[in-house]
């Protein structure tokens, strides 16, 4: 695995230049098992994109030993992120033809036709892992996530949450976190503990104000490194803060991850409830469980008058949850106060415990639990259906 998370630790992003001669260099220490020749100087690597420390190649071969050589692949990713100021690194064989069975494979899965080869599960540790997605953003998925792992955890489960947007990561803020994560040994990150979870975001390695620029193998690497080189410790509930929309991320999460299932976050009008229909049915295309809906911003109480307003309308995500056969979870106002605590890194659930609010997400969080069960059991792994 490209160790991406630990590089931003030890440089924080800070990376010294790279030259195409240093990667060639590096490659020429990996060898053809075959042709006892290094494949440089063999004419086998091509294609080398080199862009702010995130590297990729090609190395042909013949398609029938595609298998075979998957170790000199993963030799030559590994001699390449060993050089000083390269964060990432992709390696993906190619075939000279375009014959059957000779399709490129890559780091990423098997060509066509080749059975992948078995890889472990990741977050075996963890009772269940809960993604908390929505169609598109701005419904307050976050926000949700957040306080939905609070509540998690004042119900008495052992939790942590991941923040799994490698491109806009908010849980820093949220949770008024500023410190980076230790690695005792140099291999794995430790989370950080706050308000008794754990919590592990790409954001902890990054400064704020830093775009990150990466493609999708690197994003995929990213986020399998947050949840598989990360010490979890043995969890009753993971919290996965999803990025918006049905991308890399759902399908990473959905193949590498025995997940318990899935929550939907939207809020009431057409438009948002629309795009959560297509994330519900991407979840149930990938056969991950979806165990509920969340109908956030759902109305708007006057601090000053207490009259009320449904700002967005209302009821719209229970009336979906019920055309689409899956539980309504309940319902969260539109609040100053959940805005504020979530702007000043002190939610609501744990900055004002007995507020309305935090009762409303506690409830939300214990009907969630019921949905999955005390202890619940991991289900099969989900598979993936192409057509």
């Amino acid at each position: 695995m490209f160790h991406i998370l630990l590089k931003l630790f030890r440089n924080h992003i800070t990376m010294p230049d790279v030259s195409d001669g240093q990667i060639l260099e590096a490659l020429k220490t990996v060898k053809d098992p075959d042709k006892g020749d290094d494949i440089v100087s063999l004419g086998m690597v091509s294609g080398v994109v080199n862009r702010n420390g995130n590297v990729g190649f090609s190395i042909e071969v013949d398609a029938a030993r595609g298998a075979k050589l998957e170790p000199m692949r993963k030799a030559a990713e590994d001699a390449v992120i060993a050089i000083n100021g390269v964060l990432s690194v992709t390696a993906v064989m190619t075939a000279p033809t375009a014959t059957p069975g000779a399709a490129a494979q890559s780091s990423s899965g098997p060509a066509p036709g080749q059975n992948p080869a078995p890889r472990a599960k990741l977050l075996e540790n963890i009772g269940a892992v809960i993604a908390v997605a929505s169609g598109k953003g701005g419904v307050g998925k976050s926000t949700t996530s957040v306080n939905l792992a609070l509540a998690l955890s004042q119900l008495g489960h052992r939790t942590g949450i991941l923040d799994a947007d490698i491109y806009g990561p908010s849980l820093p803020l949220m949770m008024g976190i500023t410190e980076k994560p230790d690695s005792p040994d140099g291999k794995r990150l430790s989370p950080i503990e706050k308000f008794g979870i754990k919590c592990m975001s790409i954001g902890f390695m990054v400064p704020a104000d830093t775009p990150m620029i990466w493609r999708g193998p690197m994003v995929m690497g990213a986020l399998e490194q947050m949840m598989g080189d990360v010490d979890w410790g043995n969890l009753d509930v993971l919290i996965v803060d999803m990025p918006p929309g049905t991308g890399d991320a759902q399908l990473t999460m959905a193949q590498r991850v025995a997940l318990a299932g899935a929550v939907i976050v939207s809020t009431p009008q057409d438009l948002a409830l629309l795009d959560a229909r297509k994330g519900l049915n991407m979840f149930r295309r990938v056969d991950v469980p979806v165990l509920g809906i969340i109908e956030n911003m759902s109305y708007f109480l006057c601090p000053h008058c207490g009259e009320r307003s449904d700002i967005f309308t209302h009821g719209g995500a229970r009336k979906a949850a019920a055309q689409m056969g899956v539980d309504f979870l309940g319902e969260v106002p539109l609040d100053m106060a959940i805005r504020e605590g979530s702007d000043m890194g002190r939610p609501i659930v744990a900055a004002d415990p007995d507020s309305d609010h935090a009762k409303t997400y506690r409830a939300i969080a214990e009907a969630l639990w019921n949905t999955l069960g005390d202890g619940a059991s991991r289900p099969s792994a989900p598979k993936i259906i192409m057509e």
